[in-house]
């Protein structure tokens, strides 16, 4: 991986004997070594290939926006603006209880022409390792593979257009546990785009088109699978859904009007593009529901041929069972006779 390393730096956040936060310092920040570019490189590898993303911007009061513009014009250096930070964290994370430990890292690097700062609390993990002498000693390391407490800045994106509301972006968490709880607030920035809300507006006029557009159901189905293979292709390649792009791929309504056209028109405030979002896209071609120990999922084009769902009695008929099912079915009930 082709990057550039300007600055790295790790502070400690403990918890003492009355369960405060207490903030360890490192004097100086990391030498540039094959070391620290590999934890750099890795740590960029996996944030880029987490899911699950939420895309954030600074607000007018943030502090920590001031001390980074600073930083980035020469007037601060960097080993003081990561202690500011981390003492601001420490400060933070003092507000909740569920908050824990953790080791803060800062890196500043370019990867691909695009300046980037990695900011996140890092779990650390402990461990045995076998020494060269065969004896079995401790050690401390860092779990980059489930960190969860991250964002990342565009610097580029931050400086060339200040007034985005998706230069940040930043994991959002395991149920329970939301990084906008302390990780924003620490950050002092806004959710701004969001992924979920963009893709399922996009969902909508999807249907909303087809039905404007008076297509018979297959039809619609064809529609739908055009939409999806372009979502799908896009998140695959690790690229956006782009509106204008995905238009062009769609036939347009029987006056002419193109699906971009529509969503414009019809004000459904999209974005030019956007991060597409399975379990939204997976709408488009599959039904899927669950609840009361009963599980179902099928394809959207099976409703009505194989699969019908009656509202007046909320009843769902399956013709022509799954081989594997119906064999476990039958084996069921003749042991239970």
């Amino acid at each position: 991986m082709s990057l550039n390393l300007s600055n790295v730096i790790l502070h400690q956040l403990t918890k003492n004997d009355k369960d405060e936060f207490e903030v360890h310092l490192r004097k100086q920040t990391l030498d540039h070594s094959e070391s620290t570019e590999n934890l750099v490189a890795e740590l960029h590898r996996v944030y880029s290939s987490k899911g699950a993303k939420g895309f954030a911007h600074f607000s007018e009061e943030s502090e920590f926006s001031h001390w980074l513009k600073q930083c980035r014009a020469g007037e601060l250096d960097f080993l003081s603006f990561s202690d500011q930070s981390a003492k601001r964290l420490q400060e933070e994370l003092a507000k909740y209880p569920f908050a824990e430990a953790g080791t803060l890292v800062l890196a500043e690097y370019q990867s691909l022409a695009t300046d980037y700062l990695f900011i996140g609390l890092m779990p650390t993990c402990h461990s045995m390792k076998v020494t060269e002498q065969l004896d079995i000693s401790a050690t401390d390391y860092l779990d980059v593979a489930k960190m969860d407490i991250v964002a990342r800045i565009d610097l580029s994106a931050w400086e060339t257009d200040a007034e985005s509301k998706r230069y940040l972006t930043f994991i959002k968490g395991r149920v329970g546990r939301k990084i906008a709880d302390f990780f924003l607030d620490f950050l002092q920035a806004e959710v701004g785009l969001d992924v979920k809300v963009q893709n399922q507006v996009l969902m909508q006029a999807v249907e909303d088109f087809c039905a404007d557009s008076r297509l018979d159901k297959e039809e619609k189905q064809q529609y739908r699978k055009q939409v999806y293979d372009y979502c799908n292709e896009q998140l695959q390649a690790g690229d956006e859904v782009t509106v204008k792009e995905l238009a062009g791929e769609l036939p347009p309504s029987e006056d002419g009007t193109d699906f971009y056209q529509f969503t414009s028109q019809q004000g459904y405030e999209l974005e030019e593009s956007f991060p597409a979002d399975r379990t939204a896209m997976r709408k488009l071609t599959k039904f899927v529901g669950s609840g009361g120990g009963v599980s179902i999922n099928f394809d959207s084009m099976l409703l009505g041929e194989r699969i019908f769902y009656d509202a007046d009695t909320d009843t769902l008929t399956i013709k022509g069972t799954p081989p594997n099912l119906k064999d476990q079915l039958q084996r069921r009930l003749n042991s239970d006779n």
